[in-house]
């Protein structure tokens, strides 16, 4: 008999989350705008592990493909 498989425990992708996440992985914290940008690129919810890559990945991108035009 197989033993199931554990799920990932999706959460809720908050402001708050997020800067939870980067207090954990980051020296520096996040800044509205790269919130924002994690907020629309995960959408409503994410795993821990999603979020710890999106958070990470953030801070090596270019401003212009973070930033909303106008």
């Amino acid at each position: 008999m197989a033993t199931p498989k554990p799920r990932a425990v999706r959460k809720a992708v908050t402001e708050s989350n997020l800067k939870k996440t980067a207090a954990r992985l980051l020296s520096t914290r996040l800044v509205s705008t790269e919130i924002q940008y994690l907020q629309r690129t995960l959408g409503s919810s994410a795993t821990q592990q999603e979020l710890d890559e999106k958070v990470l990945a953030v801070r090596s991108m270019p401003w212009s493909s973070i930033v909303v035009p106008d």
